[in-house]
């Protein structure tokens, strides 16, 4: 494979440029997504549980469908435009939700918001949607095979800061907004602060919404200013990337031909059903583990649970840096070894889990954020990497568009079966009445590492890669 090309320290500095706001906004949208997971006690007197599962069911279905319909369409528009579309997509249907909350609280509206914000909701994860496919498309030009073990860093810390601003941020915004807070962490105040929350008599539920669309707006700016998807837009000469391509020529394929190729893929089909595992194992222990310590009621005193979008944060920074750096100095940036060893570490964990359960804290807390760290991990290296590897920089929104589909597929069967699993009423308080839910992820955790070998010397390959680079990071002539 072709070495990587040396890049200026002037390329370096404009691809920082152009993937900050990039990195925080997709972050945000974290935010703008999970805000509602999050403010579910805050709103319980306006819906039922069954309101909230219909709501999140049908934006569920509609995130995952999306992909299919977003992904080509980012292929043909390009990822700048793509993120632009999202975020600002994301932001006004964010406004919309806080708007009805503000109507049914202060302006006396007398509306049932059940079907406006199954709607807005379903519209905001529409939007969504574009996000993850933007930023991988995005990313292609910019990095060269042989780099793109950096940039799965970069992906696994912006997912960690997603998840960190949903949990934290968005609990702090919840705790900032009631009538009469009380016993502000920082964050908290810092939010109540800034925009003015809290102390007016009444809960302020809409800014659970206006605010992640506030700062989506801000980055949404800053991105329209400084974001490019190729290093040709920036100024800079455009380099070989000596990635593979879906297609025999590295033409844009039609869609219903390039998902044919995807799925016969020698690669790519395998990345697909690692990350069918991947949705299993991620919402598996990050959905569930906490709602387990919230029903045998030791979520707000435990410092895992308690500070657990912190603690998410940390996993992903020390997930995505290793595997991400390790793949491309260690393994001559082949990604299965780093996604295998992560699931050897997942099997572990996970055993643990199923021994430690209910017997000790921080045994069993421990295990729950090193499946963490290695689902982070993984999901850096194939989701945010290996699709645009294998590819090509024409097809990478549909790739990653599939892969992720398949990523959602696991979190949907994970959802229906463990639901069925976990005990409910009474019971949900006894921890030993949950031994089901952690020996139900066990096989899953051992498939995904067995599918890791089956590609585990995997490296793009084309006919043409004895071809010599262009340097990367000279300004175009």
């Amino acid at each position: 494979m072709l070495a990587p090309p040396v890049h200026s320290a002037a390329f370096r500095a404009r691809r920082l440029a152009n993937w900050l706001p990039l990195g925080i906004a997709y972050a945000l949208l974290y935010m703008g997504r999970y805000n509602l997971t999050v403010a579910k006690n805050a709103l319980g007197d306006m819906f039922t549980k069954e309101d909230f599962g219909l709501i999140f069911g049908v934006g569920a279905a509609v995130y995952g469908f999306s992909f299919l319909v977003n992904g080509p369409l980012i292929d043909r528009v390009g990822g700048r435009r793509g993120m632009l579309i999202g975020c600002a997509g994301a932001l006004a249907a964010n406004v919309l939700m806080g708007v009805f909350l503000l109507g049914k609280t202060r302006w006396g509206w007398d509306v049932p918001i059940l079907w406006p914000f199954v709607v807005l909701y379903a519209l905001n994860m529409y939007f969504q949607s574009y996000g993850a496919v933007a930023i991988v498309t995005v990313k292609a030009p910019w990095f060269h095979v042989r780099e793109r073990g950096t940039f799965s860093t970069i992906f696994g810390v912006i997912i960690a800061a997603g998840l960190y601003f949903a949990y934290d941020w968005g609990q702090a915004i919840v705790d900032a907004t009631r009538a009469r807070p009380k016993d502000l962490g920082v964050m908290a105040s810092v939010f109540a602060s800034v925009f003015g929350l809290g102390r007016s008599g009444v809960d302020e539920n809409w800014m659970i919404f206006f605010v992640p669309a506030i700062l989506l707006a801000f980055f949404w700016v800053v991105m329209f200013i400084w974001l490019r998807n190729t290093p040709g837009d920036a100024g800079f000469a455009d380099f070989d990337t000596a990635e593979a391509s879906l297609s025999d020529d590295g033409a844009r394929l039609p869609v219903g031909q390039a998902v044919r190729r995807i799925l016969t893929h020698p690669v790519l089909l395998w990345v697909c059903l690692i990350e069918l595992c991947s949705g299993i194992m991620r919402n598996g222990i990050m959905h569930w583990y906490v709602i387990f310590a919230k029903e045998t009621g030791f979520q707000k005193t435990f410092f895992v649970t308690a500070n657990w979008g912190l603690c998410l944060l940390v996993c992903g920074v020390i997930g995505s840096n290793l595997t991400g750096w390790v793949s491309d100095k260690a393994f001559q940036s082949r990604r299965a070894p780093m996604a295998g060893l992560s699931y050897a570490i997942m099997i572990a964990a996970t055993g643990v889990l199923v021994f430690t359960l209910g017997a000790d804290l921080w045994f069993a807390g421990i295990a729950a954020l090193v499946i963490s760290t290695g689902v982070i991990a993984v999901h850096g290296i194939l989701s945010g990497t290996a699709t645009a590897d294998f590819g090509g920089i024409r097809n990478t929104g549909i790739v990653v568009g599939i892969v992720d589909g398949f990523v959602y597929l696991g979190t949907a069967f994970q959802s229906v079966i463990i639901g069925f699993l976990v005990p409910t009423g009474p019971a949900a308080k006894n921890p030993g009445a949950w031994s089901a839910w952690p020996v139900f992820l066990v096989p899953f955790a051992i498939i995904g590492f067995a599918f890791t070998l089956k590609i585990w010397r995997a490296l793009p390959s084309r006919s043409d890669q004895s071809r010599k680079p262009r340097s990367g990071g000279q300004l175009a002539a």
